[in-house]
C-alpha cells in the first residue's frame, strides 16, 4: 500500500510549486471583483484632482475594463515565454524567478493609492497577469515530470487544487469584514506578495526535475539524486529507467520551439487535441454561469447582502471538485472523467436554459435554477477544469513538452480574453438561451475526446505517444514503430546488462 501514495517530499514538492503557481492566477481572477466600486472612485477622484474636471463615465467604463481585462493580456505574454524560462532555468528556476514580478506587481498596485497614481495599478496588474501566466505553463510541467506514473494524475490534479484554492481564498478575503472594505483594497491587490514569498521561501529546499535534469542537461547523478529523495532509495529505479528510456528516444533531441510542433506530424493530433481541449474549458460556459449567479440567487430571494458568502459556495464547490478530481482521475481514468464532465455540463445546460425561461411562472423554479449553478460547476471541476492541463503533460515528450504548454497557454488566455469581449455582447443578445450555444459546444468536444484521445492512465509518455503515432502515420507508421521498438528493445538489454 505505501508505494501506492506519494512520499512527503513528492506531496509537499507539489505544494510549494502550487502556493506560487497557480494559486496566484485563482487568487488574482478572484480579488478583482471585491474592489470593484472603491477602484470606481479612486479613478473618479485622481481624475479630478489631477485634471480639475469630472471623469468622464464612458472613460471610467474604460478604464476600469483595461485594469480588468490586460491581466488575460500579461497572461498569455507569460505564456508565451514561460516554456522558454522553463527549458533556460529549469522549472523549478522559472517558478522561483516568476516569483520576483509578483512581487513588484504586488508593490506597484499596492502604492497606487497612496501615490494617485492609476496608471501603477494597469502596470501592476500586467504584471501579475505575466506572473500568472507562467505559473500556469511551468507548474504543470514541474508536477507531471516529479510524479510517478500510477499517481501522475492525482498529482498534476495539485495544479486545479491550488488553483481553485486561490479562487476560493480570494473569495474569502475579498469580504467586506477583511480587506474587501474601502480603506483596505490597495493591500487586498498587493497581497499577492505572501504567497510569492512562501514560494520562494520552500520551494529551493526541493530538487529540480529530474526528467529536466537527465534528458536536458545531462546530468544523471543529479537526476538519480533527485529521484531518490522523491520516491526513496529503493523505489527510484524504476523512474529512472522510465527516464532513460525516453531519453534513449529522443536520441539527442533538443527542446523544440512552439512553431516547430506545428510543421512536425508527428505531434499533429496532439497539438490538434490542446487546442480542442483548452478552447473547450473556456468556453464551455463556466463564465456564463458566474455571471448568471447573482441574478439567480437574488430570484431565489437571498439578500444581496449575503450574496457574498452565497457566492463562497461555488468557489468551495470547485475547491471540492477539483480535489475529488485528484482522488478519482488515476482509478477511473482521464476519458470518463473528462468526457462524463462535458456530458454532464450538457445536460445542466439545458436545465438552466428551462428554468431561467420559466423562472418568474413558479416559486420554486429560481430553486431549481440554483441547484443547476452547483452542479454545473461540479460538473466542470470533475471533468474539463482539472484534467486538461494533466492530459497536457502526458501527451507529449520531453522535446515537445514545454512548447505544447506555450501554446495551449496561448490558447487558453486568447480564449478567455475573447469571452470576456465577447460575452456580454452573447448574453444580451441571447439572454438564457446562451446556454444553447453552450450545451453544443460542450458536447462536440466530448465526441472529439471520445475518438481521438486513448486513456492515459498508468501509461508512460512514449507508450501515449505510440497510441497517437497510428493516427499521425497511420499504415505509413509500420516500419518507423518496428525501428522505435527494436531500438527500445536494444536498450533495455543494454539496461539490463548494465545492472
Amino acid at each position: 500500500m505505501a508505494t501506492c501514495l506519494p512520499s512527503w517530499t513528492l506531496f509537499l514538492a507539489v505544494c510549494a510549486v502550487g502556493i506560487g503557481g497557480t494559486f496566484q492566477y485563482g487568487y488574482n481572477v478572484s480579488i478583482i471583483n471585491a474592489p470593484t466600486q472603491h477602484i470606481h472612485k479612486f479613478l473618479n477622484e485622481t481624475w479630478s484632482s489631477r485634471y480639475h474636471k469630472e471623469l468622464n463615465p464612458d472613460l471610467l467604463t474604460f478604464l476600469w475594463s483595461v485594469i480588468a481585462s490586460i491581466f488575460s493580456l500579461g497572461g498569455l505574454f507569460g505564456a508565451l515565454i514561460g516554456g522558454s524560462m522553463a527549458i533556460r532555468l529549469g522549472r523549478k528556476g522559472a517558478l522561483l524567478m516568476n516569483n520576483i514580478i509578483a512581487i513588484l506587481a504586488s508593490i506597484l498596485m499596492g502604492i497606487s493609492f497612496p501615490t494617485g497614481l492609476f496608471e501603477l495599478l494597469i502596470v501592476g496588474r500586467f504584471l501579475i497577469g505575466i506572473n500568472s501566466g507562467i505559473g500556469l505553463c511551468v507548474q504543470p510541467l514541474y508536477i507531471g515530470e516529479v510524479a510517478p506514473k500510477h499517481l501522475r494524475g492525482a498529482m498534476a490534479m495539485g495544479t486545479s487544487i491550488f488553483l481553485t484554492g486561490g479562487i476560493l481564498m480570494g473569495q474569502i478575503i475579498g469580504l467586506r469584514e477583511l480587506l474587501g472594505g474601502e480603506s483596505y483594497w490597495p493591500l487586498l491587490l498587493s497581497s499577492s506578495c505572501f504567497p510569492a514569498f512562501a514560494q520562494l521561501l520552500f520551494l529551493p529546499w526541493f530538487p529540480e526535475s529530474p526528467r529536466y535534469l537527465l534528458i536536458d542537461k545531462s546530468d544523471e547523478l543529479s537526476c538519480a539524486k533527485a529521484l531518490k529523495r522523491f520516491h526513496g532509495s529503493f523505489e527510484y529505479r524504476r523512474e529512472m529507467d522510465d527516464i532513460q528510456r525516453e531519453c534513449f528516444a529522443l536520441n539527442g533531441e533538443k527542446p523544440r520551439k512552439p512553431w516547430q510542433l506545428f510543421t512536425d506530424r508527428g505531434v499533429r493530433w496532439q497539438l490538434v487535441t490542446v487546442i480542442v481541449m483548452t478552447m473547450g474549458q473556456q468556453l464551455s460556459g463556466i463564465n456564463a454561469i458566474y455571471f448568471y449567479a447573482t441574478y439567480i440567487f437574488e430570484q431565489a430571494g437571498i439578500s444581496a447582502e449575503k450574496i457574498p458568502y452565497v457566492t463562497l459556495g461555488t468557489g468551495a464547490c470547485e475547491c471540492l471538485t477539483a480535489l475529488t478530481c485528484g482522488l478519482l482521475i488515476d482509478y477511473v481514468g482521464r476519458r470518463y472523467l473528462i468526457i462524463g464532465g462535458y456530458l454532464l455540463m450538457t445536460i445542466w445546460s439545458i436545465v438552466l436554459t428551462l428554468s431561467l425561461t420559466y423562472q418568474e411562472l413558479y416559486p420554486w423554479v429560481p430553486y431549481i435554477s440554483m441547484a443547476s449553478i452547483f452542479a454545473f460547476i461540479l460538473s466542470f471541476g470533475l471533468g474539463p477544469g482539472g484534467i486538461t492541463n494533466t492530459l497536457t503533460a502526458e501527451l507529449f515528450i520531453q522535446s515537445s513538452r514545454p512548447a505544447a504548454y506555450m501554446i495551449g497557454g496561448t490558447i487558453s488566455w486568447i480564449s478567455f480574453f475573447t469571452i470576456g469581449m465577447l460575452f456580454p455582447f452573447i448574453v444580451n443578445g441571447l439572454k438564457q438561451y446562451c446556454f444553447l450555444v453552450f450545451l453544443l459546444e460542450c458536447f462536440l468536444v466530448a465526441a472529439f475526446i471520445f475518438v481521438v484521445i486513448p486513456e492515459t492512465k498508468n501509461r508512460s509518455f512514449l507508450d501515449i505517444k505510440k497510441d497517437f503515432d497510428k493516427l499521425n502515420f497511420g499504415k505509413k507508421n509500420k516500419k518507423k514503430a518496428t525501428e522505435l521498438s527494436e531500438r527500445r528493445q536494444l536498450h533495455d538489454e543494454f539496461l539490463k546488462s548494465s545492472v
